[in-house]
């Protein structure tokens, strides 16, 4: 069939675009795969032009910049030897650095070559990029650079020492290495990622990501204090689908929580049970693009600078927000929220009782049937999104003994698990800074044993050792049991 050439470009009222993210199918939706530019499943990220040769036929295009920006459409015609000019317009949707939020990606697998370009496709201004995982590293036959941490764009950043250990255990995530972590070596289960992991906190000040809730060894991770987040917006939940199973780590209930949006829940639910054990760790976001169907930036956190370090963004202010939990995880909503006129990750101290009164912005281009407010892990109530009309109050709490809250967002998407929550709120009162629910850490306590039973290997030795750190996370959930204050 003759080919023909399409110039597409994006146009955005208010400003220049320097790139954008582009869909294009067949009008029977079927992908249509560009290679003139970085292509990732059924998507290609452009610099605000593009041209592309397209055999002659009829064409649907989707432009996308993240989800500050409303999409773009356009159907066309392509004509052998001639070119077609396409403008696909784009509206900003919200500004969210301009209220001071700032958004990352905490794990992307794709080439660092094109990472520039794929984050401004995005509007994407944090993002460390995994270059060696398992058996595959990227400065195998490369140079390790004397500086892997790149700032771009004045306000843009990303790291290109990144990594990611997944095995038998589940995935973590390593942050502010100095070299890639040797794991050509290991099995599925030797060396422990545990132990790769503790060695690692031991050695620097880097940051250890549990990739998500669900992986068999995240009670014991919990437990030996290692990790500084946990992806909640992870990278199961994807653009127009679920990748709906746990593959090889702890199993839901599919009867209580089925397919497709099931597995979101679960996570959502392990996270709940992890903040009513006693364990304060703030959510983070992942997409996986490069590995899974996602766009960069898919999933993502937002980060409020501490106005107390003049708010300016920097490599270094935007993990401290996201380590103290000034933070909310989407991949659709923008959900902004305030108790008592504090930010999430805030500690209310109280000597009694204390009321707590919360109000919101949530921004939306989907369909929010509801806002859930949920303390200790429970719902204690929903506000009508169609009642809220984007800002105002989601009424009051009230904490008699201490605890925690979120609030939650989810769309009716009915694809895929498509929402934003908070980072978790803490209450401390009276003489009981931390509540701990006998039945989360005994839910822990279980799982840590069901992996103790799981694990195998052919060299008692080498079982041994692995086992050494599964019973020492053994230890610290009978000890949470036993001095658990809550049920």
């Amino acid at each position: 069939m003759a080919n023909g050439t399409l110039r597409l470009s994006v146009n955005e009222s208010s400003s220049a675009v320097k790139a954008a993210r582009a869909h294009i199918t067949d009008l029977d939706g079927r992908v249509v795969k560009v290679t003139e530019y970085p292509w990732w499943h059924d998507h290609f990220v452009f610099p605000g032009t593009a041209i592309v040769a397209l055999s002659e036929g009829d064409y649907c295009v989707v432009v996308e910049r993240g989800p500050e920006y409303v999409p773009g459409s356009a159907e066309f015609s392509i004509r052998p030897d001639s070119e077609t000019n396409v403008q696909v317009e784009i509206s900003r949707f919200v500004d969210m650095p301009g209220h001071g939020w700032w958004p990352g990606d905490l794990h992307v697998h794709r080439p660092p070559e094109n990472i520039e370009l794929l984050m401004r496709a995005e509007d994407l201004h944090v993002a460390p990029v995994i270059t060696w995982w398992n058996n595959k590293n990227y400065w195998a036959n490369r140079p390790i650079p004397e500086h892997a941490l790149v700032q771009f764009d004045g306000n843009r950043f990303y790291d290109v020492m990144a990594g990611e250990d997944e095995r038998n255990g589940g995935a973590f995530l390593y942050y502010g290495e100095l070299a890639p972590i040797d794991l050509l070596h290991c099995d599925k289960e030797y060396p422990s990622p545990l132990s790769i992991s503790m060695a690692s906190k031991k050695s620097g000040d880097n940051w250890i990501d549990i990739e998500k809730p669900f992986w068999w060894d995240v009670s014991a991770a919990l437990a030996l204090g290692f990790c500084s987040s946990i992806g909640i917006a992870n990278n199961h939940m994807c653009r127009s689908s679920m990748y709906e199973g746990e593959a090889w780590g702890k199993p839901r209930d599919v009867a209580r929580l089925p397919a497709p949006r099931g597995n979101g829940y679960w996570s959502q639910e392990i996270y709940y049970e992890i903040l009513n054990a006693g364990i304060r760790i703030p959510p983070s976001a992942g997409s996986a693009s490069g590995v899974l169907p996602n766009p960069v930036g898919y999933n993502r956190v937002y980060v409020q600078i501490d106005p107390q370090r003049d708010g300016k963004l920097s490599w270094e202010t935007w993990w401290d927000g996201l380590r103290s939990g000034r933070s909310f995880v989407t991949n659709g909503p923008m959900l902004i929220v305030k108790a008592n006129g504090e930010l999430p990750g805030h500690v209310f101290q109280s000597t009694g009782p204390i009321d707590i009164s919360l109000s919101a912005e949530i921004l939306t281009q989907e369909n929010i049937p509801y806002v859930e407010v949920i303390k200790n892990g429970a719902i204690n109530h929903t506000v009508p999104f169609n009642d809220f009309k984007r800002s105002g109050s989601l009424g009051t709490l009230q904490f008699e003994e201490s605890g925690w809250f979120i609030v939650r967002a989810v769309t009716d998407n009915s694809k895929t698990f498509r929402f934003a929550s908070t980072a978790p709120f803490y209450v401390e009162t009276g003489k009981q800074n931390m509540r701990i629910s006998r039945a989360s850490a005994q839910f822990f306590l279980d799982w840590v044993r069901e992996r103790i039973a799981r694990i195998k290997h052919d060299d008692p030795e080498k079982l041994m050792e692995i086992l050494r750190h599964h019973h020492e996370a053994e230890k610290f959930w009978r000890r949470q049991v036993k001095h658990a204050n809550a049920p």
